[in-house]
């Protein structure tokens, strides 16, 4: 059943929810704002937990405990959170979207997500290890494709 076809984002449980995350990690990426004029840059400096390769939180059911401020996706919280990418699946549906093509929900594993680029996989560096952020600033999270 494609659930979030025949569900409002609000209408699903915990385990639906949590499917739609594609894993793709952009929202681990380090972000800046720009203060005078509040725009927002993507770089690819990684959370210290995010799994470069696999894409996903290496330590995720206890991330509060390492990064206390990451931030849980929530339906009280998505409409707020502005930096989601347009790829990410809870701003898409939010929006009255559809799940794009290469969504692993759609294609049944995270392959064609990393063969599209559409993730983190192997493009990021982190934020141990790096020094002034502003130096990491990059367009490719942005990408969005159905």
């Amino acid at each position: 059943m494609e659930f979030w076809k025949e569900k409002t984002l609000a209408q699903m449980n915990t385990s639906e929810w949590e499917s739609l995350c594609d894993g793709c990690g952009k929202c681990c990426l380090n972000k800046i704002i720009d203060d005078d004029t509040e725009e927002l840059y993507y770089t690819n400096v990684a959370c210290k937990l995010l799994d470069s390769h696999e894409s996903h939180c290496s330590h995720y059911s206890t991330r509060f405990d390492y990064v206390p401020s990451c931030t849980q996706v929530t339906m009280e919280n998505v409409a707020e959170l502005t930096w989601l990418p347009d790829s990410c699946a809870y701003r898409r549906l939010y929006l009255g979207q559809s799940l794009p093509s290469w969504h692993p929900l759609i294609t049944g594993s995270k392959t064609e997500m990393h063969q599209h680029g559409m993730s983190t996989q192997d493009k990021v560096i982190c934020e141990t290890k790096v020094k002034y952020m502003e130096d990491y600033i990059v367009l490719w999270p942005l990408r969005d494709l159905n």
